[in-house]
């Protein structure tokens, strides 16, 4: 079964198209980081914009990669929410118009859960892909990127119970104003691993355990983090700090490796207790924040059972997830009519 699959719900605009779920013919993405790098974070106009200018090209490119005709097709996925409204219009349209105009099945496809997809999907492209082993379920899942941190049970194809889901911030989220605050730019979470690396002496930071439940808090640290800057001369103005630019560097470095080591410290320590609790054969991680290094590095060495993580282009967002996740939906026989809209809000159903 061969999926043509679109993602527009934020900055990238991405078309794939995946066979049997798991063998990516292509996965051609388009990224705005660069456009909305300039505001400290992405603006919902541009991006519908910047999706409108985008969504054919990227479309025909998936299609040529692939070396697939439109009558090869066998059915459309897209990601209808969670998002921004506006991006995921986009995508949602197009869809409906090809799925019309070619006769094709057409599913609306969860982002959340997508992510977890991406776990399925061969890290080589083409005829070079060789089938991956399936994850075995129970399977506990950790969902981190910019909007969301979330601990899931999966028990099977389409079948979640949510454990955990942060208070406040997001670890992506955390990770972008922590990188703001400390003048580091956009985005937060490869910029501040990079700073991190540089670091002598990770500056000493709080971690939010909220015992007794699997849910998590970043709001505590970001703020944490806005005071020391703030006490340090470093924010609001950059140049507020009265050292050198190499001190003013290392102490940069300092707490951004400190903040980084306790989103990790805080996301793997309750990621494996839940493992644990619920009996998981594997845990599998998803997300943008899924690329971070250390976060893996660490996950894979604490975890008491196999961790699956997918390559980091799969790790942020693309079509490829979408289009497996899809493949599985499709096979229980679920579809989507062209009545089909966004849900910007869209939760995982538990």
């Amino acid at each position: 079964m061969k999926i043509l699959a679109i993602e527009t719900s934020c900055d990238e605009t991405s078309a794939a198209v995946v066979e049997d779920g798991w063998r990516m013919l292509s996965n051609a993405i388009a990224s705005q980081v660069e456009i909305h790098a300039r505001y400290g974070g992405v603006v919902p106009e541009i991006a519908s914009r910047q999706h409108l200018l985008q969504i054919t090209p990227v479309i025909q490119r998936a299609m040529e990669q692939a070396g697939t005709a439109w009558d090869g097709l066998d059915a459309l996925a897209v990601t209808a929410g969670p998002g921004l409204a506006g991006a995921l219009l986009v995508g949602v349209n197009a869809a409906k118009a090809i799925a019309l105009a070619r006769g094709l099945p057409l599913i609306g496809i969860n982002h959340l859960e997508a992510h977890i997809y991406a776990n399925w999907l061969s890290p080589k492209i083409g005829a070079e892909a060789e089938r991956p082993e399936g994850p075995p379920f129970p399977a506990l899942v950790l969902i981190v990127s910019g909007g969301h941190t979330d601990l899931v049970l999966m028990r099977g194809h389409g079948e979640y119970a949510i454990l955990g889901r942060t208070r406040d911030d997001a670890a992506g989220e955390a990770f972008d104003k922590a990188a703001r605050v400390l003048g580091l730019g956009y985005p937060g979470g490869p910029i501040v691993q990079k700073t991190a690396e540089a670091a002598a002496e990770p500056l000493p930071m709080p971690r939010a355990w909220i015992r007794g439940s699997h849910d998590f808090s970043f709001s505590g640290l970001k703020t944490h983090v806005l005071h020391v800057a703030q006490e340090v001369g470093l924010y609001p103005a950059p140049d507020g700090f009265k050292g050198s630019a190499e001190e003013r560097g290392r102490l940069v470095a300092n707490i951004a490796a400190g903040f980084q080591e306790a989103v990790v410290d805080v996301l793997v320590e309750k990621t494996v207790e839940a493992a644990l609790a619920h009996g998981a054969h594997c845990v599998l991680l998803a997300g943008g924040v899924a690329a971070n290094g250390p976060l893996r590095q660490r996950l894979t060495e604490r975890s008491p059972v196999r961790v699956v993580i997918p390559r980091p282009v799969l790790c942020t967002d693309n079509a490829a997830m979408i289009a497996s996740c899809g493949y599985h939906r499709l096979l229980r026989g679920e579809r989507s009519g062209l009545e089909l809209d966004v849900q910007p809000n869209w939760r995982m159903a538990a």
